[in-house]
């Protein structure tokens, strides 16, 4: 096993509820290109793990062997400066078939690597935080980066109804949207109370929100306003938008409460291809067809369960 360092792989561990596995998979592959059947996954790809309702942490390889041993002898060598490190150890779970580590030797092993890293450790307030994971018989040691979970942060306010998305999904739509936010333009042009706008936001993807109700937009800028974030709410239909965005957004659950016909949803896609070049479709019902017949081709796709009804999300370009 090479010894050498690795600046741009990346090791990403996963968890999630089993409704939301595809769910999961459909946001790995926006991300990463390709998904793992696993609770992890290895790429090149840099992705902020707070980005992910499902992705638990990441560890930026610096180096691998399959000797822990070696590892300790690698790590005498990076430099910190002055700062304060600790060092963790990941297998606190069954990765892959990799089974889980009992505390007491993950323990261990973070003193025995941290004894060998030249620096002060702090355990409780480090200013770096190195981790050191074990999957398939190869040792991994890194920086490491907890995710944290600020979709749930989003879970209460000022306006909301029971038929928008989970901040969870909202989350994971807008990631399948807008894997890499830079220089992309996106819309949510039916945004009700700016469920997915707000996840959008958060992680800097610049989206503006639409919807054809006044006091609608005024509830989602309360809620956009609520979280400190600021954002672009509109009023009208999606027929009057004018500018081209690089995606849009479309979820059409609320037509489940509503007398909206299948001729304005398919009126709505229409609009959305003309407006966008890719667009992700939120529904409760099959709509292949509607799809095919607006121009897109169905690039990917998944089911995300919530309470009694299923919602398809369509990936279409």
């Amino acid at each position: 096993m090479s010894n050498e360092q690795n600046n741009n792989k990346f090791i990403y561990t996963y968890v999630h509820h089993v409704d939301e596995y595809d769910l999961c998979r459909m946001e790995m592959r926006s991300f990463f290109s390709f998904d793992s059947p696993s609770n992890y996954i290895i790429s090149n790809n840099k992705i902020d793990p707070s980005r992910s309702p499902f992705i638990q942490e990441r560890l930026e390889v610096l180096y691998e062997d399959n000797s822990v041993e070696n590892i300790k002898t690698l790590v005498k060598g990076i430099n910190i400066n002055e700062a304060t490190f600790k060092v963790v150890c990941l297998n606190s779970m069954d990765i892959g078939e990799t089974k889980k580590i009992r505390q007491s030797e993950r323990r261990l092993l973070e003193r025995e690597i941290g004894l060998c890293i030249e620096g002060e450790p702090d355990l409780t307030h480090p200013e770096i935080v190195f981790g050191l994971i074990l999957i398939d018989g190869i040792w991994y040691f890194g920086k490491y980066m907890k995710s944290e979970s600020i979709w749930l942060k989003h879970l209460h306010k000022p306006n909301s109804y029971s038929t928008a998305l989970s901040t969870r999904v909202a989350r994971a739509v807008a990631n399948i949207a807008v894997p890499q936010p830079q220089n992309i333009r996106a819309i949510d042009p039916c945004c009700g109370i700016g469920t997915v706008v707000i996840e959008a936001l958060s992680m800097g993807i610049n989206m503006e929100g639409r919807d054809i109700y006044y006091n609608v937009c005024k509830g989602a800028r309360e809620n956009i306003a609520y979280f400190g974030l600021t954002g672009k709410i509109t009023v009208g239909p999606i027929s009057e938008v004018t500018e081209h965005y690089d995606v849009a957004v479309i979820d059409l659950p609320y037509n489940l409460f509503t007398h909206s016909s299948p001729e304005d949803q398919f009126d709505i896609i229409k609009h959305a291809r003309r407006i966008a070049d890719k667009v992700i479709v939120v529904t409760i019902e099959t709509i292949d067809d509607m799809i095919k017949d607006a121009g897109f081709v169905i690039s990917d796709r998944c089911v995300a369960k919530k309470q009694s009804f299923l919602r398809q999300i369509l990936l279409c370009e």
